[in-house]
């Protein structure tokens, strides 16, 4: 008899991948603001590492138009500017819109679809309740991913990934703005929940519009 093999560990991850994620990570969230100078010795005494993986993480996030590295100045964090954001909330309604409306042609989703949509705006309450933007900033963004892909359009759901790391940025940005924002937004996706329950294609697409054209009302 065979006996089947362990898989080995995962490997744990390079210094530079760790300063990289770490880094990163401090960006899309607004921990680090825009305009803020980064230092890579900084970096490398919170992390416990040295400072040429830092290095490496900052020339990838340079590439990634996330820092600017100037040569023995360190770093600084690129804003992002009014005309980007306005892009990426214009293309996140796009694709929102067109997925609603083929999620939605046969009428309310099954079960396996309106579950975990049902999950993601309870851990929204829980995370408005306990005054935890971050952890609503990154319920919020499951939720209009899980509503793209209800679609099963594969497509679309790429082009969607494609602006995760932009649009968590953004709704970091403007969910800081004050708790009124979060509360708001809460009551968009409880309103798009119902819909979807509902299997309302229009009212969907009318609450997605509503609710990007409120967030570009804010930059």
């Amino acid at each position: 008899m065979t006996v089947p093999s362990t898989p080995p560990p995962p490997s744990p991850l390079s210094a530079a991948e760790r300063a990289y994620q770490h880094t990163k990570a401090k960006i899309l969230s607004g921990e680090v603001a825009g305009g803020r100078l980064l230092s890579e010795g900084d970096v490398a005494a919170e992390l416990g590492i040295s400072r040429t993986p830092v290095h490496e993480a900052f020339l990838r996030l340079d590439a990634e138009r996330l820092l600017a590295v100037a040569p023995r100045r360190g770093a600084a964090v690129l804003p992002m500017a009014p005309d980007e954001a306005r892009d990426v909330l214009e293309m996140r309604e796009a694709i929102e819109l067109s997925t609603a409306r083929r999620a939605l042609a046969h009428g309310a989703p099954a079960d396996t679809v309106l579950e975990p949509l049902r999950a993601n705006v309870d851990a929204q309450r829980a995370a408005a309740a306990a005054g935890d933007v971050d952890a609503f900033v990154r319920a919020d963004g499951e939720f209009h991913a899980l509503l793209v892909a209800a679609s099963r359009n594969q497509t679309a759901v790429q082009l969607y990934d494609l602006l995760r790391d932009k649009q968590h940025r953004l709704r970091a940005q403007l969910l800081h703005v004050g708790a009124d924002q979060v509360a708001s937004s809460l009551a968009d996706h409880e309103a798009m929940l119902a819909a979807v329950e509902r299997g309302d294609a229009d009212a969907l697409c009318g609450l997605v519009h509503d609710h990007v054209r409120r967030h570009r009302g804010i930059l």
